[in-house]
């Protein structure tokens, strides 16, 4: 008897689990899906790009950033796929305008020269974010996606931890390039998710658990990379003032 009535919470919690998924048949999720998702191709675009411009700043590690560029477009590639899976077509367009300004900064630090900079957009403030937000969606995903997600979110591990330990190693001639990096860069995150706030509560996912995710990930890193919990305060800050 006892063993039926575990199986019975089980059946019952798999039950509940369903009821909070989205229905991804709906016109209003599709609609949503089509910027979400346009999003997320748009954003493993960016990254691959960027791991290639990053390996002329760092030659010495050209061969490895060139490695993880190429593993940004596979997951490029996976979420073209998740798209079709749905029959939606990505809003390519909106994606563009929606990472422009963190694009634009990235393009002026890589012409600057400016290793430090690049490195905390890329690998730091967007791989946090792709990080969080590729967890909380895993939950409310079709399975589909689900599974090119899960298999997305472990590679990301690695090009976050790239940049981890390449201003671990440089921190004590960064910490000022890095201190203003984040100043001028981690806003942009913050208004970037306000932006598709509300295409992401129709998915199911909520933005204050993306925004806390992000939040953890981020400063996190942070503290990986050698900064103190006061320095890590004074840069968290940037995102709400």
């Amino acid at each position: 008897m006892q063993a039926l009535a575990s199986n019975n919470l089980t059946i019952e919690k798999e039950e509940l689990s369903s009821h909070t998924l989205p229905d991804f048949t709906s016109e209003a999720y599709k609609d949503a899906y089509s910027r979400i998702n346009a999003v997320v191709i748009e954003g493993e675009q960016e990254a691959y790009s960027n791991f290639l411009d990053l390996a002329k700043l760092i030659p010495e590690h050209a061969d490895e950033l060139v490695r993880l560029g190429k593993m940004e477009k596979k997951h490029m590639n996976g979420f073209c796929a998740c798209g079709r899976n749905l029959a939606v077509k990505p809003d390519m367009p909106f994606a563009k305008t929606f990472f422009s300004k963190l694009h634009n900064n990235f393009i002026d630090a890589f012409n600057a020269g400016n290793t430090t900079t690049c490195l905390l957009i890329q690998c730091i403030l967007i791989e946090s974010f792709a990080i969080s937000a590729y967890h909380v969606y895993i939950r409310v995903a079709d399975p589909f996606a689900k599974r090119i997600t899960e298999g997305v979110v472990q590679d990301e591990y690695l090009h976050l931890n790239y940049g981890q330990e390449w201003l671990k190693a440089n921190l004590d001639s960064v910490k000022k390039d890095l201190m203003k990096a984040n100043k001028e860069n981690l806003p942009l995150i913050k208004s970037m998710l306000d932006e598709v706030s509300n295409d992401a509560e129709v998915l199911h996912m909520d933005k204050e658990e993306l925004m806390e995710e992000f939040m953890i990930a981020y400063q996190d890193s942070l503290l990986e990379i050698g900064l103190d919990n006061r320095e890590i305060a004074r840069m968290a800050l940037a995102a709400v003032i």
